[in-house]
């Protein structure tokens, strides 16, 4: 009898414990914490996509922005600056241009682009523009984060759109005198096209779209309209 009734009580408090770690879990979110020891069981598949894809998103504007530091050295010619600027891009350092430092991102990247830009970097520009963009179109700063349904599928679309016009515009746009503005993909001595810019941009373009299909169900073909301009993400 003794024993029935104290499995009866291990049983509804091992069920309430769980219960309670469970709700804290939903509560707090697929936070960091969370993620570790809880991370299948609360946080969707999709959700661990998403942020796998927002991190490689990171990965690879660091890359495209040392590229084009590299290959535009006229926008800052000192390297150990270019770095003090990729790390406040990423905010690993402090503040480099506070004339640019609130704007939002399609505001950035048409200034990367603008025949007068605010500052003359326009790699910071553009770089900052880009990673503000995956920041508002994934809506980065919420701290609770369970479902891909959380994310707005009109601001993927509005990123993937700005995205677009950004990997034209730098194969594009030229100043007054008609040179390129950015010299990504030239020939080498061997006559090949480096085309490594290009591949940046199209991962992340696709990645983009699978995350839109993902949270929306659209089909591949993305039936949406793309603009001409950087239009605002949130």
């Amino acid at each position: 009898m003794f024993s029935a009734i104290l499995s009866d009580m291990v049983l509804k408090f091992t069920a309430a414990a769980v219960a309670s770690l469970l709700a804290t879990a939903i509560l707090a979110g697929c936070t960091p914490n969370f993620r570790k020891g809880l991370s299948d069981t609360v946080c969707g598949l999709d959700v661990k996509i998403i942020s796998y894809h927002v991190k490689r998103h990171y990965k690879l504007i660091e890359e495209l922005v040392s590229r084009l530091y590299a290959k535009n050295p006229v926008y800052e010619p000192d390297k150990q600056k270019r770095m003090a600027k990729i790390n406040s891009i990423f905010n690993r350092g402090g503040v480099v241009y506070p004339q640019v430092e609130n704007l939002l991102s399609y505001q950035l990247l048409t200034q990367a682009f603008s025949e007068t830009p605010l500052v003359h970097d326009r790699v910071f520009l553009l770089g900052l523009g880009l990673k503000k963009g995956i920041d508002e179109g994934y809506a980065t700063g919420g701290s609770v984060f369970l479902t891909g349904c959380q994310i707005d599928s009109g601001r993927l679309q509005r990123l993937y759109s700005n995205m677009v016009q950004a990997n034209w515009r730098l194969k594009t746009y030229t100043d007054k005198n008609g040179r390129l503005l950015f010299i990504t993909n030239e020939a080498g001595e061997n006559g090949y096209i480096n085309m490594g810019f290009e591949v940046i941009m199209t991962r992340m373009l696709t990645r983009i779209e699978d995350d839109i299909y993902l949270r929306s169900g659209l089909e591949k073909n993305l039936a949406f309209r793309l603009s001409t301009i950087f239009v605002s993400v949130i």
